[in-house]
């Protein structure tokens, strides 16, 4: 059985090495997973998985091949019923009862088994079942300090649940971007150079290190010019409309982006759909607030990175034909994939991020888009892989 769940392991993605196996197995010769599901569980993980991005991937593994298989640490639906409903208020003085000793692990958990066994209704208030508010050593809710706490916020009595609950789906690799992760993602956008101008105000290591031994010891420092990045990144927001279910997301990618000071230029406009004539400067796109499409092309130079954000979502027609604007009272002479080409005609250096995931790019709405925009620019889902492989295109690294 142990074998097969290695290799559900390795199916589920998980890079499991053989002697991390070996390790688990000679731990549970060792009794650490303490005969007991969950402890199997917990020893699993510690052993086995490295990065919390993959908890989750191991969550599923888990509940999936051990579905079914009962353990001693269940308990009847009916217990489950009682302990989680509306605990009744005692006052925080009143703590009759409680054992003159403190009771050892194995004691508390043959009490628990026996109660388990025992207890046919619900109980609340009392010293001696399992129940809510009381002070009893099984429960929740209530006020004795040596027990063990069943139900309620911190419910986690199988390891089946544990695991099928799925806490750590936000840590995957594959999964939508918060704020912090934003962040941590652009800081890999950096290409330093040396200003002339600066005075050398840095400690160069290797040149002080060379120069120390040039002269057989004797300590010699070596200053350098500081290092700037010097990237100017060139960011378009696709507004309103299909995007509204990502403004959250976008207000968070834009707020990253925002608070990162170490870009030599930072330039930021949207648009509705697809690019046309003009580009907005503010996320409402409003008529007058914009700037010409072409003036932005003549300005900002072919050094700008680019990076557009969008669900490429739309009509047909809002791409291919003139007069396709969405937007009323706007006729567009060119069409939107002209528009689009020569935006990545003026910058080589750009991606599209797309909020929709890739499995779904071939089947949401506005698929036929999407593949004709894909064509145009380097497409990535907005995830953590996704947004880590755009800004290795966009750097060049291989």
């Amino acid at each position: 059985m142990f074998t097969l769940f290695f290799y559900s392991l390795k199916n589920a993605g998980l890079k499991v090495s053989l002697n991390e196996w070996l390790t688990l197995l000679e731990a549970l010769d060792k009794g650490l997973a303490q005969s007991s599901l969950t402890g199997f569980y917990q020893l699993c993980r510690a052993v086995l998985i490295k990065t919390e991005a993959d908890y989750d991937k191991f969550d599923s593994a888990f509940s999936f091949f051990f579905h079914g298989i009962g353990t001693e640490e269940d308990l009847p639906d009916m217990f489950w019923e009682w302990l989680n409903e509306d605990v009744r208020i005692r006052d925080i003085n009143d703590r009759t009862v409680l054992d003159e000793y403190i009771l050892e692990l194995e004691e508390l958990r043959r009490r628990f088994e026996e109660r388990r066994l025992e207890q046919k209704e619900r109980h609340d208030g009392g010293n001696y079942w399992i129940g809510t508010g009381g002070t009893s050593t099984m429960g929740h809710g209530g006020f004795n300090e040596r027990g063990i706490r069943t139900g309620g916020d911190g419910r986690h009595s199988r390891a089946l649940q544990i695991a099928g609950e799925r806490n750590f789906k936000d840590f995957r690799q594959d999964r939508i971007l918060d704020a912090r992760q934003f962040q941590t993602a652009f800081r890999k956008l950096k290409q330093y150079t040396a200003h002339d101008d600066a005075a050398p105000t840095e400690l160069d290591i290797d040149g002080t290190v060379a120069e120390t031994g040039n002269k057989a010891g004797q300590l010699s420092l070596v200053w350098a010019k500081p290092r700037k990045n010097a990237l100017k990144l060139l960011l378009l927001f696709d507004s309103d409309g299909s995007m509204l279910p990502y403004n959250r997301l976008c207000n968070k990618l834009f707020n990253a982006v925002s608070k990162s000071n170490h870009f030599r230029d930072l330039k930021i406009y949207y648009f509705h759909n697809c690019v046309y004539d003009y580009l907005y400067t503010t996320p409402f796109c409003r008529r007058g607030d914009w700037v010409g499409t072409d003036w932005l092309l003549a300005n900002l130079d072919s050094e700008y990175r680019l990076i557009i954000v969008g669900d490429a979502s739309m009509a047909p027609s809002e791409l291919l034909r003139r007069g396709g604007s969405a937007t009323m009272g706007l006729y567009n002479e060119v069409p939107g994939t002209e528009w689009m080409g020569k935006i990545r005609k003026r910058y080589e250096k750009s991606i599209w991020l797309n909020p929709i995931q890739s499995s779904y790019w071939d089947k949401a709405y506005g698929s036929a888009t999407i593949q004709m925009l894909r064509d145009i620019f380097p497409m990535y889902e907005l995830t953590i892989d996704g947004l880590d492989a755009a800004i290795k295109k966009l750097l060049n690294i291989r």
